[in-house]
């Protein structure tokens, strides 16, 4: 019975993690607000925007975001403020700059290179199986191969 209250006591406080306590009056503010804190990482968290994380800082991206809206400031201020405040990493999804270039390119090129390495292996073994053999190698073979049979035989009667 007590391990069922407490279970109990715990799913009834998780619920206030949940609650969103920042409602704009206007629903568009509201939907811009939801928008923003969407876009914008949480910068002591890995890989969380501000609407997903519990830590303090969102908590505080969250109320700064809220406040700006209420003082009549666009999402492109919202989030020009946030950038330069805290630099592209705030963002999400980062803008295609020098200094990004990297981030967005890097997985193509590596997909390229993945390409053109498996061409190329593909066509060094197309290359290799194809190489014919001179005669003189193919005697050479033949040769080592009936002496390796007639000394197997040989060992075989022995034993």
């Amino acid at each position: 019975m007590k391990l069922w209250f407490f279970v109990l006591i715990l799913l009834i406080s998780a619920q206030g993690f949940a609650i969103d306590d920042h409602q704009l009056a206007n629903p568009e503010q509201q939907k811009t607000y939801e928008i923003i804190i969407s876009e914008l990482r949480c910068l002591v968290c890995q890989n969380q925007t501000i609407a997903d994380s519990n830590a303090e800082l969102a908590s505080d991206l969250r109320r700064q975001v809220f406040e700006m809206l209420q003082q009549g400031k666009s999402k492109e201020d919202i989030i020009q403020f946030m950038t330069d405040r805290y630099g592209d990493f705030v963002l999400y999804n980062p803008p295609l700059k020098t200094k990004t270039a990297l981030l967005w390119l890097g997985p193509i090129a590596f997909l390229i290179t993945g390409f053109i390495m498996i061409f190329w292996f593909i066509r060094r073994k197309k290359t290799a199986a194809i190489m014919p053999i001179d005669k003189d190698k193919q005697e050479k073979m033949r040769r080592l191969l009936s002496e390796n049979n007639e000394s197997s035989a040989e060992n075989g009667d022995q034993s």
